[in-house]
């Protein structure tokens, strides 16, 4: 559950705190793409719940990971399982995914769902 500390201000959001994004990163040797993938998802790691696991490409699960997805460069990265993409990672496609997946709801959500009293 999340909680506010003592004497925070403003509505309380409670419930089950996400589970961590699991990124898989599928990326070959001497691999500029892949260098650059890790550093996005270190930084969008600071401010996400975000799990990276590396695969080398060489490496069995690697290549059936390549197969299976039909990608045809490195990196190949899968959020959750799901493709994501392929070669250079797109920034802003992935702080759009994480901010749709972490974002608190906001008291227009809470009131769409009836959570919030107004009266």
């Amino acid at each position: 559950m999340r909680t506010r500390p003592p004497g925070a201000s403003g509505p309380s959001i409670t419930g089950p705190s996400p589970s961590p994004a699991h990124v898989t990163v599928v990326e070959s040797e001497a691999c500029h793409f892949c260098i650059d993938a890790q550093r996005v998802l270190l930084g969008a790691a600071a401010s996400y719940p975000v799990e990276v696991r590396t695969v080398d490409v060489r490496s069995a699960e690697g290549e059936e990971l390549m197969q299976k997805h039909r990608a045809t460069m490195s990196p190949l990265v899968l959020v959750d399982g799901v493709f994501f993409s392929t070669g250079r990672l797109p920034r802003r496609k992935l702080a759009q995914v994480l901010a749709q997946r972490f974002e608190a709801p906001t008291a227009g959500d809470l009131a769409a769902r009836g959570g919030a009293n107004h009266g």
